[in-house]
């Protein structure tokens, strides 16, 4: 065992005695947070205009500061990308995280000096937290590859713009830089096929023991690399044996993946957003990651069916149940305030608290009132899969409300790297594991509303040149698993 196994032992240790003391006390943590963000933005433009110097509890914050998005925010935000001071958060923020936007364009989200300590400190203490659990640490004397987007900023009053992952490339520890792969002039590669070869070429002769990224394009990675070197990942990378991934579930990837590496290898979920690093999976062996509640954060949930109500009700961390979806309600040390970041979670575990992402708010099926969820057509996919020799490449679902004939339907867009032996008893599978999951869709299903789902094959790479016809190939970009109508379906249609 080497110098920096066993000093990487002994720093896992620490962070996990660190992570304790604020997990098994969440209610306090979270009103720490609570009265720290309070206190620190009370003269800020926005703590002015929401009254923060009366702000003495959850209750008066919540009459204050009403749930918003993005769009509600913008006027804010613009005043800040203009170069204005002490408007949601003291001072300028560090850096603004440039994402896509559904309705406004090009999203910015603030990261400050106060918040981007923790996107980092998070990604460190996942893996820490894995090294105490299982007491694997010859890794980190391996190389590592994280697939992220370019490191090139751009700066504008000050503030410093680009993608999340490129402003973070930024800040990664000194102790692994030595480790870290692609090399800078790669990872500043635009287009992203010709970063992947690019990367496939700096890789293939290393000794790679961890690789992160979003498991649709480490698949693409993968198969790159596949190709050029004739044999299964494990037998290019002897030593890889942690997967890290964040943005999508891993399980409807996870038997695709293991036949390209030829084995079975850990892995590790992240939530990383950029509107802050919101939970980690620290365990391998229980379900779900666990949510950082002394992170700068403070978390309030709405249930989902709740959500589009007039008044709905605001919960804190104490109140949540398990198996609820909630909608996820942030207010940071970046300067968002009761903000709206599109996911739905529910909890499987409250001991300590511990989330899964469930989807997407406004990324559901709810054409004859079934409300069918992200989590729920992901499940029902790897049911159907499991016990077979089928494997998914990639796939959405969306309603097909006025079919050419018969009832409306539920039509599955699904890349097979391997066909099921018998597609129409793959669909009644599928269909089997949705009625188990979801009530309202059984009911349409006996009641004859709706037919069994419908499954239309897309051909090899259709989703990555669905993907580049939209400009959002590679990087953090992901297909949504499912939407209430046709706009995707209907490209895929005509690929």
């Amino acid at each position: 065992m080497s110098v920096k196994s066993i000093a990487a032992k002994l720093f896992a240790k620490k962070i996990y005695k660190k992570t304790q003391a604020w997990a098994t006390n969440p209610v306090a943590s979270q009103q720490a947070v609570f009265k720290n963000l309070i206190k620190e933005a009370k003269q800020t433009d926005f703590g002015q205009d929401h009254n923060f110097a009366e702000i003495k509890t959850f209750e008066d914050f919540a009459k204050n500061v009403p749930i918003r998005d993005y769009e509600d925010l913008k006027n804010y935000v613009e005043k800040v990308v203009n170069g204005q001071e002490n408007v949601l958060w003291k001072g300028k923020p560090l850096y603004f995280a440039k994402t896509s936007g559904t309705t406004s364009g090009a999203k910015y989200i603030p990261l400050t000096k106060e918040s981007m300590p923790y996107h980092i400190e998070a990604a460190r203490n996942a893996i820490l937290h894995y090294i105490h659990e299982t007491g694997k640490a010859d890794f980190v004397d391996g190389k590592m590859i994280f697939l992220q987007g370019s490191p090139i900023l751009e700066e504008i009053h000050g503030i410093q713009f680009g993608r999340l992952s490129g402003i973070v490339a930024h800040f990664i520890p000194k102790y692994l830089q030595k480790n870290r792969m692609p090399s800078w002039e790669t990872n500043c590669i635009e287009d992203w096929e010709t970063k992947i070869d690019a990367i496939v070429d700096e890789t293939i002769n290393e000794n790679m023991t961890v690789i992160s990224g979003i498991p649709s394009w480490v698949q693409m990675y993968f198969e790159r690399l596949h190709q050029k070197g004739g044999k299964n990942i494990g037998e290019i990378f002897k030593n890889f044996n942690l997967f890290i991934y964040g943005g999508v579930n891993y399980e409807p990837y996870r038997a695709k993946f293991e036949n390209l590496i030829g084995r079975k290898v850990d892995s590790i979920e992240l939530f990383p957003a950029s509107e802050g690093f919101f939970a980690y999976q620290d365990s391998q062996k229980e379900k779900g990651m666990l949510l950082l509640l002394n992170a700068g954060i403070f978390y309030e949930f709405v249930k989902s069916e709740e959500f589009y109500s007039d008044k709905p009700r605001r919960y804190t961390i104490g109140e949540v149940e398990l198996g609820v979806n909630y909608v996820l309600i942030i207010s940071t040390n970046a300067g968002l305030w009761g903000y709206n970041i599109g996911d739905t979670v529910q909890f499987t575990s409250l001991k300590p608290y511990r989330i899964i992402v469930s989807g997407r708010i406004k990324h559901f099926i709810s054409a004859f009132g079934e409300h069918v969820i992200a989590k729920e057509v992901e499940s029902a996919l790897q049911e159907a899969v499991e016990g077979t020799t089928a494997r998914v490449n990639e796939f959405t679902v969306a309603p097909q409300i006025t079919p050419a004939s018969g009832l409306p339907y539920h039509e599955w867009f699904i890349e097979f790297e391997n066909e099921p032996d018998d597609i129409v008893a793959f669909a009644e599978a599928i269909d089997n594991a949705m009625r188990k999951q979801n009530m309202y869709y059984d009911d349409l299903i006996i009641g004859n509303i709706l037919q069994k789902v419908v499954i239309t094959k897309v051909t090899k790479n259709g989703f990555q040149d669905y993907m580049k016809s939209i400009g959002k190939l590679g990087g953090q970009n992901k297909i949504p698993r499912l939407s209430d109508n046709r706009n995707i379906a209907d490209l895929l249609s005509k690929a």
